[in-house]
């Protein structure tokens, strides 16, 4: 389960303002125009610090708004009964809801310029002004995210991040050392699913048990391990708390696995204030292919807990066969930030983990430095074979 708070940190350097996720094509039917109607328009965050006009922003390491003008600050006030609930998965689904394809978009007129964009974004900019646009009520028949992990590292953090990663890659070439900062950095928020579930699971198998003989005669005299096999089933249980599983396809899950852990317990229940400033795409993942890629999660941990039940010193599972119960899920929106950097005239993509400071990325290689590991590997084998056969040749 989520929950405590994050720690307070100093008030950070003025934050960028909110882009479109990073290598993902606008959401379908996105369109600028001029001043609409005002009835046509979703419900906003206020995002204009009523101090000096300017845009406010979520404030990495806080729980409050940041004027990234005049520094001024709103605290993001959570009520007395606020906590990050979760959802009755057959209970939802009993609702006969629609996929999230299905659900409409919505126009969201910034106050600013008075420009329209349609979207299925949760925040996003405003591509006339750049203005931050949050949406403040959800939409029907999409889920509501129940809870957000905020952004705790800054973006100067984040970019130190990025150097430090650049100046550790091996075989890479000596150039790319000395590419001192990042192109562009853009911070987003990316939706995943949460799943509890009570598992419990019938299984069959062979529980195999060592023994020893002695066998031949002389000088084939030897010891020779057997196993002896005996059928076994049984039943085993296990409750899953959390099991996390993307729940937007545009972020390869490959890096965000690699990015993780992600620090779930830092978690606080969902306000819209804490994606201003950020973009934050609507899932795309509907729940039952999240439950089903969750159950994958669950799959390993399941089998060895059979291989435990089974015993002995080898054990060989047959089938396993496991229902689910008291199926909860959420939806909880994880920070990232996204940054490019050019290196011999092209792009390349790096991600920092705003919650952790991990860093995962794409990276030019040096054909040369590779080939000289290769060569310097094959000359130390080669110098080991020598001495192994210079010193059979003088013993003998």
């Amino acid at each position: 389960m989520t929950g405590p708070d994050a720690p307070s940190q100093p008030a950070p350097p003025a934050l960028p303002g909110p882009p479109p996720l990073p290598s993902a094509a606008p959401s379908a039917g996105r369109e600028a125009e001029p001043p609409a109607s005002p009835s046509l328009a979703a419900e906003l965050v206020r995002t204009r610090c009523r101090s000096c006009g300017s845009q406010l922003a979520f404030a990495p390491g806080t729980r409050a708004l940041e004027c990234v003008a005049c520094r001024a600050r709103v605290e993001i006030v959570h009520g007395a009964g606020e906590a990050v609930d979760e959802h009755a998965y057959d209970a939802w689904l009993a609702t006969g809801a629609a996929p999230v394809a299905h659900a409409s978009g919505q126009a969201l007129a910034c106050d600013g310029c008075g420009a329209t964009t349609h979207g299925t974004d949760l925040s996003v900019a405003c591509q006339f002004c750049g203005g931050h646009l949050v949406v403040a009520a959800p939409v029907d028949g999409v889920v509501e995210p129940e809870a957000v992990v905020p952004f705790a590292v800054a973006g100067d953090a984040a970019r130190d991040a990025f150097r430090t990663w650049v100046r550790s890659r091996w075989f890479a070439p000596g150039a790319l050392k000395r590419v001192g900062d990042t192109e562009s950095l853009h911070g987003t928020y990316v939706p995943h699913w949460t799943f509890d579930a009570d598992t419990t699971s019938q299984w069959s198998g062979q529980r195999g048990d060592a023994y020893y003989v002695t066998v031949g005669d002389g000088e084939n005299r030897r010891t020779e391990r057997r196993v002896r096999w005996t059928p076994v089933a049984g039943t085993t249980r296990r409750a899953f708390d959390d099991v996390l599983v993307p729940a937007s396809t545009l972020v390869p899950e490959r890096d965000l696995d690699r990015l993780g852990p992600w620090r779930l317990e830092r978690a606080a229940p969902y306000r819209p204030e804490y994606l201003a400033g950020y973009a934050t795409a609507r899932y795309d993942v509907d729940p039952p292919h999240g439950l089903e890629r969750a159950k994958d999660e669950m799959a390993p941990v399941i089998r060895g807990d059979v291989e435990l039940a089974i015993g002995g010193d080898e054990q060989r599972v047959h089938g396993i066969s496991t229902a689910y119960a008291a199926v909860m899920f959420k939806l909880v929106l994880l920070p990232l930030w996204i940054a490019t950097y050019v290196y011999a005239g092209k792009q390349w993509q790096v991600m920092v983990n705003a919650n952790t400071a991990e860093v995962v990325g794409q990276r030019p290689y040096s054909p040369w430095r590779i080939t000289l590991a290769v060569l310097a590997g094959l000359a130390v084998v080669a110098a080991v074979v020598v001495w192994y056969l210079t010193t059979q040749g003088s013993t003998g």
